[in-house]
């Protein structure tokens, strides 16, 4: 499954906050607003990307550059509702540490919005949202190589809505909007974005395997 990008950035490094997968630049000013966008398919079931995605505090096992990520408050909700709570993201790289705050929505097995909050200094404007969408099950993965899943079994194929919709492949949508406060940060991002995007991504695949496999045709 190729990826659609529409504009390569997506952490800096000096200003490592955007080391996370929750930020990024291309290098322009920081009165821009730039975006990134990709989608991709994986052989897990929403619930299980999701499951990874929302687990923040878990970012420094496996996340380059982040040093440390914590919780800071949450809003329970009920199941199948949406959650929203704050976290705080550590990122460092050689000399640098930046830490900063964002505020999370995360809905089960559907989405993860991420907003950096008023009150953090490192951006003007910090969106990623992360979705989650059952694939059609004849959608390779690169994992599987050139052949496909087989077919779906009866079994499958009556399953019920919920579990339907619990069934992988999944496909995973990144959309990113951001810029930066401080003009310094924006343009030393651009020695480094397009490096640093390939090893979050790599970084995000991998921690699918580390905790779920290669996943089910």
């Amino acid at each position: 499954m190729s990826f659609t990008i529409s504009r390569r950035s997506i952490f800096t490094l000096p200003d490592l906050s955007s080391l996370s997968p929750f930020s990024g630049s291309d290098g322009k000013g920081p009165q821009e607003i730039q975006t990134y966008h990709e989608r991709k398919i994986f052989p897990y079931k929403p619930s299980q990307l999701h499951s990874l995605v929302s687990d923040i505090e878990s970012y420094p096992r496996f996340l380059p550059f982040c040093t440390g990520a914590r919780i800071l408050s949450r809003t329970p909700a009920s199941v199948n509702e949406t959650e929203t709570f704050q976290a705080e993201m550590t990122v460092g790289f050689l000399t640098f540490k930046e830490s900063y705050v964002s505020d999370v929505k995360s809905r089960p097995n559907e989405y993860v919005e991420v907003v950096a909050s008023s009150s953090t200094p490192l951006f003007k404007t910090l969106n990623t949202t992360w979705r989650f969408q059952p694939a059609s099950p004849q959608s390779p993965h690169p994992s599987w190589g050139s052949s496909l899943p087989d077919p779906p079994s009866a079994a499958s194929s009556a399953a019920s809505p919920a579990a339907q919709r619990d069934a992988g492949p999944t496909l995973v949508t990144l959309d990113l909007a951001f810029s930066f406060a401080n003009p310094v940060h924006a343009a030393v991002s651009a020695t480094f974005f397009g490096q640093v995007s390939k090893m979050m991504v790599k970084a995000f695949e991998e921690r699918c395997l580390d905790i779920y496999g290669p996943g089910n045709k």
